[in-house]
Formats: C-alpha cells, structure tokens, sequence
C-alpha cells in the first residue's frame, strides 16, 4: 500500500513539475510520511531517482514544441550548477531560521506580481541584445542555483518566474528552459546518490514509472493549454511554497 500510495504522489508531482516545477512539495513529503525510517538522504536520493526520467521526458517534450534558446539555457544550466554548490556549502553554516522567513516574503511577493500582471507571460518581450539575454540568464541561473543549494523545493517555479519577469519569455518558453536546465542538475546530482547508496529502488522504480507518465501528460497538457493554464498551474505551485515556508517560520517561532 505504501508503494501504491507514493507512486500515486509521483504521478501528481511528474505532472505538476513538467507544467511549472514544484514537484518536490509532493513527492519529498509523500516519502517522509510514508517511510518515516528513510534517512534524509535516503529521501532526498530516491526521489531524485524517481524524477530524473520524467523530468527528461518532459524537457524532450519542450525541446521538439518549442523554439528553445540553447545558448542561454548552457550559461543558465552553468550559473546555476556554481551557484547550488555555494548555496549548500552556506547552508552548512548559517541556520534556516535566518533566511527562511525572508524566502516566505519573496514568494509572497512573487504571487501577487504574477496574479496582478494578468498580462505577464502571455507576451513575448526579450531584450534585443544577445549579450543582455545571456546576462539575464546567468543573473537567473545563479539565483536560483543558489536557492535550489540552500532551500531546494520550488526552484523550477522561481527559474519560470526569472524568465518570464525579467527577461519577457511566455510561460510556455520560460517552462521549457526551466526543465531543460533541470535535466542538467538532476542528472548531476543523482551521481552522488547512487554513488552513496542512498537510493532505495525497491521504491523508487515504481515512482519513476508513474513519474514518467505524470511529466509527459503534464508537459502535452501544458503544450496544449499555453500561457494561461501554465500561469494557473504556477500561481497554485508558488501557493503551495508559501504554505511550505509558512508552517516552516510558525514552527520555528513558535519553538
């Protein structure tokens, strides 16, 4: 039943992270609470296992649909894996408490400014200059690279919000990018799992299958729907991180 119940959790969470990303709010927890004896890393390394392939499905989808920018994604993809390392080598040092409560404003801020702007992502507007795009792109990358090292969950959703707010890119484009760049970390990082053995495949294989699936009809769906489901899909994810970091920042206040 506990295999059923988290391959079910990866279904959900293939399909939300191919829209938006975000995935990780459904699937980590899905784990912690149906295997309480799982170690963090052990967590942490079979879902990662479980998400590769559907996260890959999903960025071929993008790739053959949609007129990808390579040469901003490989500077993004480089940004982001320097700066995930620097953010989890300062994670190590500084407690959550001091930057948890500030990542909650920012994904309050970043839900009203898309919920407001009923326009943002629906319009194609980059910068004209290749040299700026690509600064842009580094800019993001980095942000969101040391994000994903130092916090980890809804880094695909702030990489979607950096390309669509700062550089001018359509959901659809933004999301593209957003996974692409994530087959890169994945990918990456799941070396370091395996190598540790901290990937439990009795669990994660299952998961992978149904992950698959859910990243490949969320990626159609979200091919098929454009810019308006995608921003629908978005607005519930960062939601759900606000509620994340909420829970978080009360516990902590409240201890």
């Amino acid at each position: 039943m506990e295999i059923i119940l988290a391959s079910l959790a990866a279904l959900l969470a293939g399909f939300v992270d191919s829209i938006v990303g975000g995935g990780g709010l459904v699937q980590v927890p899905a784990l912690f609470v149906l295997f309480p004896h799982f170690s963090v890393s052990q967590v942490i390394g079979t879902n990662r296992f479980a998400s590769f392939l559907g996260t890959s499905v999903a960025g071929y989808q993008y790739a053959r649909k949609v007129d990808v920018p390579w040469k901003v994604v490989l500077l993004t993809a480089l940004g982001t894996a320097l700066m995930s390392y620097l953010g989890a080598t300062v994670a190590s040092h500084l407690k959550a408490e001091i930057l948890k409560p500030i990542i909650l404003v920012l994904m309050a801020a970043i839900a009203i400014y898309t919920y407001v702007n009923k326009r943002l992502g629906h319009e194609e507007n980059p910068p004209v200059s290749l040299t700026r795009l690509l600064g842009y792109g580094l800019l993001i990358g980095m942000t969101a690279g040391f994000y994903n090292g130092f916090v980890g969950p809804g880094t695909g959703s702030l990489l979607v919000f950096g390309f669509v707010s700062i550089v001018g890119y359509q959901f659809l484009k933004a999301s593209a990018i957003a996974k692409i760049i994530n087959v890169v970390a994945d990918v990456s990082s799941l070396i370091f799992f395996l190598w540790k053995g901290y990937v439990v495949f009795e669990i994660a294989l299952p998961m992978m299958a149904c992950n698959i699936v859910g990243s490949f009809l969320g990626s159609r769906m979200a091919i098929l729907r454009g810019n308006t489901f995608i921003r629908a899909v978005f607005l519930v994810v960062v939601f759900g991180l606000i509620l994340r970091f909420g829970y978080d920042v009360v516990k902590m206040f409240s201890n």
